[in-house]
């Protein structure tokens, strides 16, 4: 049983999913987050406030883990909006994975609390940023390389007012696509890799098209394609949908040309989705969830 009367701060990034051709694959950090505060109790509910995934994630992280229950309270705080595509999901399931491991003496590794994450999330694209941070690019048999991001790349996040939820994001999804634009995917997923990779992120540009799943997610986010296309013409290298949206995402190389990315996607909003929108221009974090002070 850890020391009562003690907690600990979790602080984890967000993270932008597939990144186009990625498909629940890659995944890189931003210097947005959510911070996760645990408490150990001596008694009382297992878990206060009782919530679904916490119960979920805390049953599983103790059967990995080995150590034996103890209650405790928690509480999450940040700049990350749920159901937005920006991974807010992995920042509770990580930030108390994380927490709890540090109270137990760490029984698992930085690998581990990557796996369960991402058992739990149900895919791995945005557990690896949240974990390492930078660019990861991972599968789920647990293959991971992972990439720091220089802070010259700038990420363009439109965020509209309006909710994505992923399981709905995954019911729009075709069973098969053709064979042609599967191939132009693998094409365009390795370019971005090797850009992140290298570090040579100018070739991102014309390389950011997805044929797995954007398209069939405009009934959801009917402003997507308007909304890249305007950050393209304003300067992006290329844009993607952050995750299964409804976060709208460009990135650029150009700082000066970041306003007018951000003015020009908004702008292609309509006019109805426009109150509540904002632009938030960041880089991505190459530091996964740390502890920090409450």
């Amino acid at each position: 049983m850890p020391a009562q009367d003690s907690s600990i701060t979790i602080r984890v990034p967000a993270s932008s999913g597939n990144v186009g051709p990625g498909y629940d694959c890659m995944g890189v950090g931003l210097a947005l987050y959510n911070r996760v505060t645990v408490t150990p109790r001596t008694d009382g509910e297992p878990v206060e406030p009782p919530h679904p995934m916490i119960v979920k994630t805390a049953r599983n992280f103790f059967e990995a883990s080995g150590i034996e229950p103890f209650p405790f309270s928690w509480s999450i705080e940040g700049e990350i909006p749920q159901t937005r595509g920006l991974g807010s999901s992995v920042t509770l399931r990580l930030g108390l994975i994380t927490a709890l491991n540090l109270f137990a003496g760490e029984p698992l590794d930085d690998h581990d609390r990557f796996e369960l994450c991402a058992r739990l999330e149900g895919h791995p694209d945005n557990a690896g940023p949240g974990t390492y941070g930078g660019f990861v690019v991972s599968n789920p048999q647990g293959g991971l390389f992972r990439f720091p991001v220089d802070e010259s790349l700038k990420f363009v996040l439109l965020i509209p007012p309006f909710e994505v939820a992923t399981s709905e994001a995954r019911k729009a999804l075709p069973e098969s696509v053709p064979h042609r634009e599967a191939a132009q995917n693998m094409a365009n997923a390795c370019m971005v890799t090797a850009a992140f990779a290298t570090g040579d992120y100018g070739k991102l540009r014309g390389t950011l098209t997805d044929y797995l799943h954007q398209k069939y997610r405009l009934g959801l986010i009917p402003p997507l394609e308007g909304v890249l296309a305007a950050g393209v013409a304003a300067g992006a290298l290329g844009g993607f949908l952050s995750g299964s949206g409804s976060t709208m995402s460009c990135v650029t190389l150009d700082s000066d040309k970041t306003d007018a990315i951000g003015a020009a996607m908004l702008a292609a909003l309509p006019e109805s989705d426009r109150e509540g929108a904002r632009i938030v221009v960041a880089t991505a974090c190459n530091e996964g969830a740390c502890r920090v002070a409450p």
